[in-house]
């Protein structure tokens, strides 16, 4: 658990890396790679390369191996210092204990107890290979969450990434065998709600990508259908999500590996299986005339991504982001109340709004207000951080959590 002192501090990173994952992501989506000069805006195209962002987010979490080899040297270092690490022990000294010494050279225990050994339950030895599970589901919910945020405004996306609560109470009742109170059950009618709107206000009035503002006619049904399109990838993405932390809160309940382990492993097998996934496609699909210069085009992603500035910059920067994020979040998420991690979230959400607002990417929607008012307040009220506004609401009994592990999500 992190010191009273580094608490703001690390709130304060867990907040900007979480709102500059989101933010350099859609950077990367605007950054036109392919018939740029083009006088027609039509044919002009950008960086969408949903499989290839899901790689480099997984290149963020290798490197939380860095932090654990950083750590487990400082360990090490500090163990050096110590007398305690050679077996010594200061003895207190008493005039009626000299008999006993002679007993103690000959006892069978020692003065310092070794450290226990660690147990790690279903994670032990080939089990680590578990992990694959959740890090395989995290690739399909990213890759869809990516493929839509290319279609939607960068708030919409964060909003509409607010269904988890709902994917993740209803597997916790399933498979976890969580208990639901009425209130909370209400909860989940009130995030679809906010969700729908936030949903509405992106397919009514869709923010169009400067290139494409002085398009065809029939391009703001396009675009209306593009977004649609988006927040119900991004939406039915949650259900992989919500699948991934059931299970990691499953394997980590019977094993004590450190959560920022879990986090390397997982980026390790996800990067693997990644990697062959688009070898797979591209051989299948990239390479067909069809898929030519498509998100299966493995050739053409790599030489849209080295070959353009603005993409590879802001890719490095997403793979720092993603490793901070997961650092700052572990470190933090088991130092604050469960009021204080919605809040975090909310306040994310609300930033990445700002800056897109403040950047010119999207315009002000007041159904989407709406919206995250609503999703806001039920995922508060799911969470305990406010009371059920009605009497019959209210519960009796200690509600659980539903996940005592925290997943930290990207």
């Amino acid at each position: 658990m992190a010191s009273k002192a580094l608490v703001p501090f690390l709130v304060a990173m867990m907040l900007l890396t979480g709102v500059c994952n989101t933010l350099f992501t859609k950077y990367q989506d605007n950054q036109c790679v392919r018939n740029c000069d083009d006088p027609d805006p039509k044919n002009r195209k950008t960086f969408e390369q949903p499989v290839l962002q899901t790689a480099q987010m997984f290149v963020g979490e290798v490197g939380c191996w860095l932090v654990v080899g950083v750590m487990a040297g400082w360990q090490k270092y500090k163990s050096r210092r110590s007398p305690k690490a050679d077996g010594y022990q200061a003895v207190v000294e008493d005039a009626g204990d000299n008999d006993n010494d002679a007993a103690s050279i000959h006892s069978d225990h020692p003065l310092v107890q070794p450290a226990p050994k660690r147990a790690d339950g279903l994670l032990r030895g080939y089990g680590i290979l578990l992990l694959a599970l959740p890090a395989i589901c995290d690739i399909l919910g990213t890759t869809l969450v990516n493929a839509g945020l290319f279609m939607v405004a960068a708030s919409i996306y964060q909003m509409t990434r607010g269904a988890l609560v709902l994917f993740v109470g209803l597997f916790s009742v399933v498979f976890l065998q969580r208990k639901l109170h009425l209130f909370q059950w209400v909860s989940l009618v009130g995030v679809v709600a906010g969700v729908a709107l936030v949903g509405l206000a992106g397919v009514i009035w869709p923010d169009t990508k400067d290139a494409l503002k002085q398009a065809a006619d029939d391009a703001a049904s396009v675009d209306a259908l593009r977004a649609a399109l988006g927040v119900v990838l991004i939406a039915g993405a949650q259900i992989f999500t919500a699948t991934q932390f059931v299970l990691e809160e499953f394997l980590l309940e019977r094993s004590s590996i450190e959560a920022i382990e879990v986090v390397g492993w997982e980026g390790l097998f996800g990067l693997a299986v990644t990697l062959i996934g688009m070898l797979v496609l591209h051989l299948v699909v990239g390479r067909t005339d069809a898929g030519r210069y498509g998100m299966f085009d493995m050739v053409e992603g790599f030489r849209q991504m080295t070959e353009y500035k603005a993409v590879w910059v802001s890719s490095l920067l997403t793979m720092v982001s993603i490793g901070g994020f997961n650092f700052f979040g572990l470190s933090v998420t088991r130092s604050v109340s469960a009021t204080a991690r919605s809040t975090i979230d909310s306040c994310r959400t609300l930033f990445i709004w700002i800056v897109s607002l403040g950047l010119g990417w999207e315009s002000f929607k007041g159904l989407q207000v709406a919206g995250f008012v609503l999703l806001v307040y039920f995922t508060f009220l799911f969470n305990g951080v406010v009371n059920p506004p009605f009497k019959f609401l209210q519960s009796n009994e200690e509600v659980e959590e539903l996940l005592p592990e925290e997943p930290i999500e990207h």
